[in-house]
């Protein structure tokens, strides 16, 4: 069966947004949603949820689920937000845990912030299903970027994260913690052995040299023939050389001291402190 899919970019993160429907009934999933957050003010805005919950409540949908591919980096979750306003379950992956476990360390978490993933209502497996009305869905651990990634496969689409971007931009680089150029080679592999057709969803897109538009749509057979970094004949170490030599060099995302602070609480901030006020940290010469 073929979902509905509406699309919602963030140009500020280059982040893409999807709500999922069910063309048999009213029943969605929100995938990969963003909560706006300008970091020098240290304030939240929820106009990009906002685009997401007025569509949700224009078209009479019901949402079952709100989906996370990863614990992002780039962007902060707004599914507590718009799950407070339209309901819905909020998944990840169950190596979630590993994730909050390294970076609980990293930013000094306490005792009191769990590493059990229980800050999320499902913690998907490789295999899982969910339903989304009648549609089922299934999931692929799809580990490299970040040990947590997963890829949902709903009907003929598949939602990969940031394991894939457009094939003429490539791959997602792998060396945040637990990040592995010779896994995310094997995930890749794991997603182009769908069906040629399945339609391939991207949570980034950056517009590579000498394209002028945005793009997150591709296929599998796309990717199979064109992608820059796996695609057309690139071999496994080849590969591996490319992203472990390009990674040397990137700098870190501008959000990440953020993003993963209140992504791996499933877009929970840290509890207030004895003032009365939410507080970010921000590790000096952690990285």
């Amino acid at each position: 069966m073929q979902p509905d899919v509406t699309a919602f970019f963030d140009e500020a993160t280059n982040t893409v947004s999807y709500v999922v429907r069910d063309p048999g009934s009213s029943t969605c999933a929100i995938i990969d949603s963003v909560l706006d957050f300008d970091a020098a003010a240290g304030r939240t805005d929820t106009r990009s949820a906002r685009a997401i919950a007025d569509h949700v409540t224009a078209e009479g949908l019901e949402v079952a689920w709100m989906l996370e591919t990863h614990v992002h980096a780039d962007h902060l979750s707004a599914a507590p937000w718009l799950q407070e306003r339209l309901g819905g379950r909020i998944g990840i992956g169950d190596r979630i845990t590993v994730v909050q476990d390294t970076f609980g360390k990293i930013f000094n978490a306490g005792t009191e912030f769990e590493r059990d993933g229980s800050q999320f209502d499902r913690l998907f497996a490789e295999g899982d299903t969910f339903d989304i009305g009648g549609l089922t869905g299934r999931v692929l651990h799809t580990p490299g970027h970040t040990p947590a990634c997963l890829t949902y496969v709903i009907g003929d689409a598949a939602f990969v994260g940031d394991t894939l971007f457009m094939p003429d931009y490539g791959t997602a680089r792998c060396d945040f913690p637990g990040g592995s150029a010779e896994t995310l080679w094997a995930s890749i592999q794991k997603v182009l052995a769908l069906p040629n057709e399945t339609r391939l969803f991207l949570c980034h897109d950056y517009k590579a040299p000498g394209r002028d538009s945005y793009a997150w749509e591709t296929t599998v057979a796309e990717q199979k023939a064109a992608n820059v970094h796996v695609g057309a004949g690139h071999s496994r170490e080849e590969f591996i050389a490319m992203r472990t030599a390009r990674d040397a060099d990137l700098g870190m995302p501008k959000l990440i001291l953020p993003s993963i602070q209140v992504n791996m609480r499933a877009g929970h901030f840290p509890p207030p402190e004895e003032d009365g006020n939410v507080y970010l940290k921000l590790p000096v010469n952690r990285f």
